[in-house]
């Protein structure tokens, strides 16, 4: 009798978050900077190579809806860290934001925006920390803070360790000797995926031996600019077609990107933690118009047109996630905060409610998601100063844009029009009309920064 009552406590510990850390799931989050929702074989690429990621996809389950917080970084790591929307942070463009990138002919100044992510929001780093027992580790691009105020860097947010993570949203070079804080030099002429691919697995084998549950941010500065790849692997696509891509280089960041997560993947089986792993593969936002493709999707990185803002989108969990299903439920990546949280066997604070909804019940088949929308705010100008100022709604198949200088919406219906090149606005008043009036009531509770009148 004393054995079923210990077993029946070790049960009911585990269902209310308090289980021994040994037996918590490990996480590992991979992110990488600006590739575009067509830069995988997985996802309909045949002229590129991307074969481990493509076999990891049939391994978990892959999302053809996932969507960045934002069609730039910053934002979108900030509400990874907090749950929270960029609308909601204040934090809703790529640092350092200046109205330097506002056009000359433009009737508004972009929103105010924060420089950094406060010291007081509460990351998931600091809640798998503080109260799971995690190790936790960031490894590459942080990009919360502008200039030299490092006292907002990760280690400050929850991390025990920080490898490379500033307020650089690009590296000076991908080449051995990297100038980046935070990451010392090694081997000269060293490339920096393989670098950071080697940090994750030291930190990794540290957990193992220390019998340790780990939360790993692997952020990748690849494939942002520079585009700098080894010189045998652009020699390898000096001849081969680009099928729109802008730049040469761009396939062979992407081919060694591939071979960099192959190694950390295949870590965990040589650890034999792969079972017990939850492994997350997603980018912050579309592509670089200059280099990548986003077709068939309109638009690119800064753009909150769809080729701005969806993005790839893997997890894996064995025998959790049903491997090689493929969801066409939209999600977004502020999901991911409650959704580490329930796989941590954390729950969501009263007092710190956030604005993503955990996939766990989607991702093990039991259960669905609950809300009907999901939300953007982009009040801000990109580096190319191409954008609009703007916010969006998606709501089932439909996709509302409004538009702040010259009040314009746009409606597609994403299903038929994936492309965005059927304006449905005038054609179907009634949704426009009730779309607008739900996102303008969320900007509202969201308490989002609008743009200013230039005077």
């Amino acid at each position: 009798m004393t054995g079923l009552i210990l077993v029946l406590g070790v049960a009911l510990a585990w269902g209310a978050g308090s289980c021994p850390a040994a037996s918590k799931p490990n996480i590992l989050f991979i992110l990488i900077d600006d590739m575009g929702w067509m830069d995988l074989g997985c996802q309909g690429n045949r002229h590129l190579r991307t074969p481990n990621i493509d076999r990891f996809a049939t391994e978990g389950m892959r999302f053809t809806d996932a969507y960045a917080p934002a069609p730039v970084c910053s934002p979108t790591r900030a509400a990874l860290m907090t749950g929270h929307s960029p609308a909601r942070l204040h934090l809703t463009n790529h640092l350092p934001h200046q109205d330097r990138f506002t056009p000359e002919k433009s009737k508004l100044l972009p929103a105010e925006m924060r420089d950094h992510l406060p010291l007081e929001s509460t990351t998931i780093a600091e809640r798998l920390r503080d109260e799971a027992g995690y190790a936790t580790a960031f490894i590459g691009k942080w990009h919360l803070y502008k200039g030299r105020e490092e006292k907002f860097a990760a280690q400050f947010q929850g991390f025990d360790i920080n490898i490379g993570g500033c307020s650089y949203g690009g590296p000076p070079t991908f080449f051995d000797p990297y100038r980046i804080p935070f990451l010392k030099d090694r081997r000269k002429g060293e490339y920096l995926p393989d670098r950071l691919a080697d940090e994750t697995i030291t930190f990794m084998r540290q957990q193992v031996k220390a019998k340790k549950p780990f939360y790993v941010a692997l952020w990748n500065y690849t494939v942002h600019w520079p585009m700098e790849a080894p010189e045998e692997f652009v020699a390898k696509w000096a001849d081969k077609p680009k099928a729109g891509y802008n730049h040469k280089v761009y396939p062979a960041m992407l081919e060694t990107m591939d071979l960099a997560i192959a190694r950390v993947l295949a870590e965990l089986k040589k650890l034999e933690i792969e079972e017990e792993t939850f492994v997350v593969f997603t980018s912050d936002n579309g592509p670089f118009g200059g280099v990548g493709d986003a077709r068939p999707l309109r638009g690119d990185k800064g753009h909150l047109y769809e080729g701005g803002i969806r993005v790839p989108l893997i997890v894996r969990w064995p025998g959790k996630v049903t491997a090689g299903k493929v969801s066409g439920e939209p999600v977004i990546l502020t999901d991911f905060y409650p959704t580490l949280l329930e796989v941590a066997g954390l729950k969501t604070r009263e007092e710190y409610p956030g604005d993503g909804e955990s996939l766990l019940p989607l991702l093990t088949g039991e259960g669905a998601m609950k809300r009907d929308a999901i939300f953007w705010h982009y009040p801000n100008f990109a580096f190319h100063r191409d954008n609009r100022l703007g916010s969006a709604v998606r709501m089932g198949d439909y996709k509302l844009l409004e538009f702040f200088e010259d009040d314009v919406v746009e409606l597609y219906n994403l299903r038929k029009d994936l492309g965005e090149r059927s304006n449905l606005a005038g054609k179907d008043p009634d949704r426009t009309t009730a779309m607008r009036k739900r996102l303008r009531r969320w900007r509202q509770e969201s308490g989002a920064n609008m743009p200013r009148p230039r005077k």
